[in-house]
């Protein structure tokens, strides 16, 4: 018998304190997201300025982002697991070094080689942050699981929309060299990430043993669970593939197609990047209130009319269509990781570093093929064939339901 078939939780006061949500907690690793984001959206941000002071090709730039999201993507899991078995938290403040390196790296990178040294570096740093990052999120999420995954990744998505923002106001202006300012952030992040691992040692797993993270028999059919999870990372692919379409080549696109500046171009992607943010705060309290299945259905289905209708839009409704994309794709990720989390019980960090690590290298991958076809076929082409992969989205209706009755 489990042990929560022995004891009702109800009657444990260990239960009913994991059930409380640490909100300082949440929001110190939220913060710690959007300046780890922030520093890794420079890469893309400043793709641009890379493109015409190095020459590169499309192709080239594809590449640069394949070695930061594959150098990712291959560690996050194995981070996970490793945290799964023998929790270090100590690792959340040694991570930002790696961080701090990259940029480092890349203000004074005038080769393409230091320039996939600098992406590689500031993969090691995601890599490192986000499983144990995630997993603190849990353990300090009580019974609110999703609201806590939603904080968290806002922080990153915020990062992300800073970004782009960072490099129009200052690294248009003051050129490569001042990507050197923005490593001291690492600094911050590392400070803030220290105090949050002192928290996590002395009450973390404590709360994960108790009820934040234990065990829970969920009654489904033999194989269900392994399907679900199959099926969230097809989902992961059509979502992180489009998504890289915006994250990599909008820029390009905008300029191309509709002759802006660089400044203004950057400042359409801050747009879009916001618009993310604020689709990640939806998707996990929602997901706790009306369950996950329905929020990604809608995330991820549900845009498919709007990147059809991307292609063919004028400037004036590009920006608001490229809003709307943000705001429900990003809703999608919380409830996936935490349905995720739900579907194998005592695998948080495995599981969020799967899935961390699954999104950035399908990022990654996506970055390098449209790439490739940008240079083939034009920019715009990427943006017609991209279109149809929220259709994946159909998948959803054979998730397993996880909600209690």
């Amino acid at each position: 018998m489990t042990d929560t078939a022995i004891r009702s939780p109800a009657a444990d006061p260990s239960h009913d304190q994991a059930q409380t949500t640490v909100f300082g907690v949440i929001l110190a690793i939220s913060g710690c997201h959007l300046l780890n984001d922030m520093m890794q959206s420079l890469l893309p941000a400043i793709y641009p300025n890379l493109k015409t002071d190095l020459h590169l090709s499309f192709g080239e730039i594809g590449l640069v982002t394949l070695a930061y999201q594959i150098t990712a993507s291959i560690l996050q899991p194995l981070v996970g697991l490793y945290a799964d078995r023998r929790s270090n938290p100590w690792v959340l403040p040694g991570g930002t070094l790696f961080s701090l390196a990259g940029l480092a790296v890349l203000s004074v990178a005038h080769v393409y080689s230091l320039v996939l040294l600098g992406a590689c570096l500031l993969g090691v740093g995601s890599s490192v942050f986000h499983p144990e990052s995630s997993r603190v999120a849990r353990m300090a999420a009580g019974g609110r699981p999703g609201l806590a995954q939603s904080l968290f990744q806002v922080g990153g998505n915020a990062g992300q929309a800073l970004g782009p923002l960072a490099a129009a106001l200052v690294v248009v202006r003051w050129g490569q060299s001042s990507l050197a300012l923005f490593a001291l952030l690492a600094l911050l992040a590392g400070a803030v990430l220290w105090n949050v691992a002192v928290w996590a040692r002395h009450h973390g797993a404590a709360r994960l043993a108790a009820g934040g993270g234990r065990k829970i028999a969920i009654d489904l059919p033999k194989g269900a669970a392994g399907k679900g999870i199959a099926i969230l990372l097809v989902l992961i692919f059509s979502k992180y593939v489009y998504m890289a379409s915006l994250t990599s080549y909008f820029t390009f696109y905008l300029i191309e197609r509709f002759h802006l500046t660089v400044e203004n171009a950057q400042m359409h992607l801050f747009a879009f990047l916001a618009a993310v943010a604020l689709g990640t705060i939806a998707g996990g309290p929602v997901g706790d209130r009306f369950g996950r299945k329905a929020v990604i259905w809608i995330s991820i289905l549900g845009v498919l009319p709007f990147t059809l209708l991307l292609p063919y839009a004028s400037l004036f409704w590009t920006g608001p269509l490229v809003v709307i994309i943000g705001l429900l794709l990003a809703s999608a990720f919380p409830a996936i990781v935490v349905l995720a989390q739900e579907l194998a019980p005592g695998r948080i960090g495995m599981i969020s570093g799967l899935f961390f690590g699954f999104s950035f290298g399908m990022g990654g991958l996506g970055a390098a093929v449209l790439g490739e076809l940008a240079d083939w076929k034009g920019v715009e082409t990427v943006y017609k064939l991209c279109a149809v992969l929220p259709a994946l989205g159909l998948l959803a209706a054979f998730l397993p339901n996880t909600r209690k009755r």
